[in-house]
């Protein structure tokens, strides 16, 4: 749900990643507050982050990396409860169970990077979230990435050779670093007309007032 370039959209700026269980919900309901405000155009940007730096680029074993960050599973199956009950609420399925594999991002932002010049990126991030959170694929897998490219729309053969070379590898990463330096520390991140910054998966009437009232100031400063 991404409007073509329009100089008089609403720019907004969707820091998150695609492992992050609340960006895979706040993207749903930033999609739901569009349907909201359906008189605001809105063009949007989505911007990598890495939530977890610290993964190799093969990734690691899931296990190993729930005891690492959260000290066992059990703990993290805790949290996880509550998460899958919010994104069960937005229509959502998140299969705590099925994933096995916990990626390195930079290929699936890659991914997304190349896919505005062929498809609608939101599109797949979206395909990349539901992949990795609803059916527990393996997304360090090359082959992986190349069906989800396909099956948006994209050419297959020429994404097997671009994930093979390290095209746009120092793009992605000087962009997920520059909005940890600009001291976004917690995604999703929504920044609205480069103005108004809104954390985490709020709901979409919270958005949707947001959009407007930055829609409402760029109005007036045009004016």
């Amino acid at each position: 749900m991404t409007a073509p370039p329009d100089s008089t959209a609403l720019h907004v700026d969707v820091v998150s990643d695609v492992v992050c269980p609340w960006c895979f919900i706040g993207k749903h309901r930033l999609e739901t507050a569009l349907t909201l405000v359906p008189d605001i155009a809105v063009a949007i940007n989505w911007r990598p982050y890495f939530l977890n730096p610290w993964i190799p680029r093969e990734g690691i074993d899931r296990q190993t990396y729930l005891e690492t960050k959260f000290g066992s599973a059990e703990r993290y199956a805790v949290i996880a409860e509550r998460v899958a009950a919010a994104a069960a609420m937005e229509g959502l399925l998140y299969a705590t169970d099925a994933i096995n594999r916990q990626p390195n991002t930079l290929d699936c932002h890659r991914l997304i990077l190349w896919s505005r010049s062929a498809t609608d990126p939101g599109r797949m991030k979206q395909r990349l979230m539901e992949l990795y959170f609803s059916e527990g694929a393996d997304l360090t897998d090359p082959n992986t990435l190349i069906q989800a490219a396909a099956d948006c729309g994209m050419d297959g053969d020429l994404v097997r050779r671009l994930l093979a070379s390290d095209a746009d590898v120092d793009r992605v990463e000087a962009d997920a670093n520059a909005a940890k330096e600009a001291g976004i520390d917690g995604v999703p991140c929504f920044i609205f007309g480069g103005s108004v910054i809104v954390t985490g998966a709020q709901s979409p009437e919270y958005l949707a007032n947001a959009i407007e009232r930055t829609a409402g100031r760029h109005t007036r400063l045009s004016a």
